[in-house]
């Protein structure tokens, strides 16, 4: 009995062993050498096709980029369920894309949600959901001391690369902390991955690093891929990594996808004039065509790039350049900079984007002028490969960080109709300028994103916890996530059915104040008994922090009984907007050196003082070409504090996601955003502290704000200003979803594309 004890003990270690070692180690043995691999993807000249019925037909991908984050959860909580996937993969489709891209290993509830979402499509005879699949590398290891080919970095990204082969061919089990995808990965669903994007959007810093440290490692010569002459030894990298991926999923699962290795313009192929080199510091290049492949890979290789329509419109830079003449450029650069700089690029060995860019190149179907259009013709002309555009969109985010002046596609401030729209110009431009494919950034708004023009303000340990209107990154996405568990606490729409008597916070004068908030927004209706909406003004002094503030805004030439930080002014549908006391103005606070003549830290401005400031948010924190002999800071910058008018209801006709505030009646309704009343965490009611006592941006806990209501003409003594208590939600904030209007017109324009194929 005992031996028999003992084997049985033997064989389930035998068996745990080996379940180990093939299911969380990925370590097999080939039994089947001579098995042929298959591939249903491969590429053809500069097409994609994929196989259907026997025969390889051409396919673009028209996708949208997913990635894993919802309100009250970081990205790295893998929180999303696979009900949630399930009905997000229904949405995708009906609204007309054919693929979805993720950038990371996801926990089990994606692939088993996509497992049984195309499942029950095939047996319903439908066409199913493809993926394209990425593999991560996080930004510390970009932005360290090491180079690519630390083994931190290369042998990582093999290896993860193995993990995410095996995931999609169901024959994984993880069990990983904060971070990593987990779960028991049981379902192959490699049949509707189309293919790889390889890394993420290359710092330049790493590629120019690894090509000065790693010299004599500029080729490779592998079982899939090689290295041409010309290759650097980044581009080897990326070679052997390919080439690592191919192997391992030929040998062990005996199928080969397509493979690309993602790709930006900041490491694009091309050299540029110095006016774009010193704009936008470009002094890298990653060029995929010193990749090729061998006839044992089957699939192929593309082109993937990120292209968004304002960023860095490198040849928006050359034209200013033009314009400012090349004895101007060296005046304002030096003939020392200059010199520099036209090294550098002649070092990098790379064609000039000049020489794949024509004048005729610069306009699209409409005939506008359009710099977009031009690059991704730029890039298309250069390429054998396959291009695709892996990642476009723009922003309906109240804030902005940047313009396309040419076509109005801005990284921010555009309304959901206006997404809808620019997406489709987009869109058309990337199929027009000969690309197979493209997927949009992004499906769902993710709330715990950050953007470096507003990540000054804010905690960012606490993002996920609120929805931040002026951080643009937090919006990009068809998919909205509102406050309220089925609807918001209040939409400005002229409806006042949601006011009741508790929300009452001041009167004067006849005049009502009512305040309100939830996770994005905090709200206000005033009442003006006989108000006049041309002529009237009105004023709602704000006082959010005692160590700041003034009695008398000498702007207006009014006063109030508390010193108050803010001042809200509604005069007309056109001239209403929010003013900061000049203390308590984050822009000169964090960014006085590119937009103000003193450095407000040697002379700050008075506790006390009567000045307000419009409110700004930095485009660009260096100015283009600057000219020497300039006596004022000349940055360019967004005005945020500027109110808009319009109706915020998305169920109304008129709807206007970006609309601050409407008149109905006798009465004004307003919504602001958090982060323009200098709220760095209202889920806990932080606000900024004096920047002055804290040479910077620290947060300070409140309970309770001040406001008051006035109105010009009527305004005889100073306002009174009454208390607004304020409790924080914590780490529970409540939302819900909604598919914004740009989804529905982006149906309908794909919906009109195919009905005509």
């Amino acid at each position: 009995m005992k031996k028999f004890i003992i084997a049985v003990c033997a064989v389930v270690l035998l068996a745990f062993a080996a379940y180990t070692a093939y299911y969380r180690f990925g370590i097999y043995v080939d039994l089947h050498p001579d098995q042929p691999v298959t591939t249903f993807m491969k590429t053809e000249g500069k097409s994609i096709l994929m196989e259907r019925e026997g025969r390889y037909v051409p396919f673009e991908i028209r996708g949208v980029n997913m990635g894993v984050g919802i309100p009250g959860e970081w990205a790295t909580d893998y929180a999303i369920d696979k009900e949630t996937y399930l009905r997000w993969f229904g949405y995708i489709q009906e609204m007309g894309a054919n693929t979805v891209r993720v950038y990371i290993a996801l926990q089990d509830d994606f692939y088993n949600a996509f497992y049984e979402y195309n499942l029950e499509r095939e047996e319903n005879g439908k066409e199913p959901l493809w993926l394209l699949h990425g593999v991560w590398v996080n930004d510390y290891m970009q932005n360290s001391h090491r180079d690519a080919y630390d083994e931190e970095l290369l042998d990582v990204l093999i290896q993860d690369s193995k993990t995410v082969i095996d995931i999609l061919h169901g024959q994984k089990v993880m069990s990983l902390g904060r971070g990593l995808g987990s779960g028991s990965y049981r379902h192959d669903v490699s049949r509707w991955v189309i293919g790889y994007i390889l890394g993420v959007e290359w710092e330049s810093t790493l590629v120019a690093y690894t090509n000065q440290t790693s010299v004599g490692l500029n080729s490779y010569d592998g079982e899939y891929l090689y290295t041409t002459e010309k290759a650097t030894p980044f581009e080897a990298f990326l070679c052997r990594v390919g080439d690592g991926v191919i192997r391992y999923e030929s040998s062990r699962y005996k199928q080969q996808r397509l493979v690309a290795f993602s790709n930006w313009p900041t490491t694009d192929p091309f050299s540029y004039p110095v006016t774009a080199a010193y704009g936008r510091e470009k002094y890298a290049c990653v060029d995929v065509e010193q990749i090729k492949s061998k006839e044992s890979f089957q699939s192929g290789l593309f082109a993937s790039y990120h292209v968004y329509p304002y960023f860095p419109d490198y040849l928006e830079l050359i034209r200013r350049g033009g314009e400012l003449g090349d004895a101007e450029v060296t005046r304002r650069l030096g003939a020392t900079i200059r010199a520099t700089l036209e090294y550098r690029q002649s070092k990098l060995n790379a064609p000039s984007i000049l020489d794949y860019v024509q004048d005729s190149d610069y306009y699209d179907h409409r005939g506008r002028y359009n710099t977009y259009i031009a690059y991704l013709r730029a890039l298309n002309q250069y390429h054998t490969l396959p291009v695709v555009i892996s990642e476009y969109g723009v922003s309906t985010g109240r804030g902005m960080a940047q313009e396309d002046i040419n076509t109005g596609r801005n990284q921010g401030h555009m309304t959901e109709q206006e997404q809808g729209q620019a997406i489709i110009d987009c869109y058309r431009d990337i199929m027009d300028a000969g690309c197979v494919g493209s997927c949009i950034f992004t499906w769902q708004d993710e709330w715990f994103k950050r953007t470096w023009n507003t990540m000054h303000a804010i905690d960012l340990d606490k993002t996920p916890y609120w929805s931040d209107y002026q951080t643009n990154e937090q919006y990009f996405g068809l998919l909205a996530f509102d406050p309220g568990k089925k609807e918001s606490i209040c939409y400005v729409d002229g409806d006042l059915s949601e006011w009741g008597p508790e929300d009452l916070a001041a009167s004067y004068m006849g005049m009502e104040l009512s305040v309100k908030y939830d996770e994005k927004f905090i709200y206000f209706l005033v009442k003006k008994p006989g108000f006049k909406q041309l002529s009237d003004t009105i004023y709602i002094p704000i006082d959010t922090t005692q160590k700041t503030g003034s009695t008398y805004c000498q702007n207006y030439d009014i006063t109030f009984e508390r010193a108050c930080d803010f001042l809200v002014v509604i005069h007309g549908r056109g001239d209403s907007r929010v003013i900061v006391q000049q203390r308590y103005e984050a822009l000169r606070s964090t960014f006085a050196y590119d937009y103000y003549p003193e450095d407000p830290y040697v002379t700050p401005p008075e506790k006390d003082t009567p000045v307000f400031m419009n409110i700004y948010l930095p485009l660009i924190q260096r100015d283009f070409l600057r000219d020497p002999s300039a006596t004022e800071p000349t940055g360019t910058k967004f005005d945020t504090g500027a109110l808009r008018y319009g109706n915020a209801n998305p169920d109304s006709e008129d709807f206007d996601s970006l609309a601050d505030f409407i008149f109905s009646g006798d009465y004004v309704e307003i919504r602001l955003p958090w982060q323009l009343l200098n709220f760095s965490n209202p889920s806990e009611m932080m606000v900024h502290d004096d920047y002055y006592e804290h040479y910077g941006i620290e947060n300070l806990h409140i309970d309770e704000m001040y406001a008051g209501i006035g109105c010009y003409g009527e305004t005889k003594y100073r306002i009174p200003m009454s208390a607004v208590t304020l409790k924080g939600w914590g780490k529970k904030p409540t939302y819900h979803e909604r598919l914004k209007r740009s989804y529905y017109i982006l149906q309908d324009y794909w919906a009109s594309l195919d009905a005509k194929r």
